[in-house]
This record gives structure tokens, C-alpha cells and sequence, in this order.
């Protein structure tokens, strides 16, 4: 079984993934709620590297306005990057 990242670990990254477009904030807090019970330290970096990147930049790769780059080519990082672009559930919509 893999090891998942522990409470301080999330809290830290949490913080770290605070960003400055509101857009952005959503899709993150909408990833964290679905996904913090079951991230492992490979999702905490893979993560941080999607972090490293200016709003835009993010919010077009959340948005599939276009793909990652050279740099950001990894498994990893193409495993978190589909896990923020699920769409909200169907029951979160039918209110």
C-alpha cells in the first residue's frame, strides 16, 4: 500500500496552494475536498510543481486550454493534473 501524506503535510500544502485567481482557488478547494484522505507524497510534489506556475498558466491547464509542457511532463503530474479537472459531481449541482 502506499503511504499517504500526513495532517501536517496537508495543511502545508494547503497553504502553499492558495492562489491569487479566485477560478483557481475553486478548482483547488474542489480537489482538496474530494481527494485529501488519499493524496501520497508523489501528488504532494507533483502538486507543487503545478503550484510553481503563474495563475494563468494554471488556469489554462485546469481549463484545457492547453497541456503541460516539456517540464511538466510526468506521470505524476499528469495524474493530479486530471484529478483538479473532474468535473463537480452531479449531486453537488442539483440543489
Amino acid at each position: 500500500m502506499t503511504a499517504l501524506i500526513d495532517e501536517r503535510t496537508l495543511g502545508k500544502l494547503k497553504w502553499r496552494c492558495r492562489r491569487g485567481m479566485l477560478e483557481n482557488d475553486l478548482l483547488i478547494e474542489r480537489f482538496f475536498l474530494r481527494h485529501e484522505t488519499t493524496l501520497t507524497p508523489r501528488h504532494a510534489e507533483a502538486l507543487m510543481r503545478l503550484m510553481d506556475l503563474s495563475d494563468n498558466d494554471l488556469l489554462d491547464l485546469l481549463l484545457r486550454r492547453k497541456e503541460p509542457g516539456d517540464d511538466l511532463h510526468s506521470p505524476d503530474v499528469h495524474e493530479v493534473l486530471g484529478m483538479l479537472r473532474m468535473p463537480p459531481r452531479a449531486e453537488a449541482c442539483s440543489a
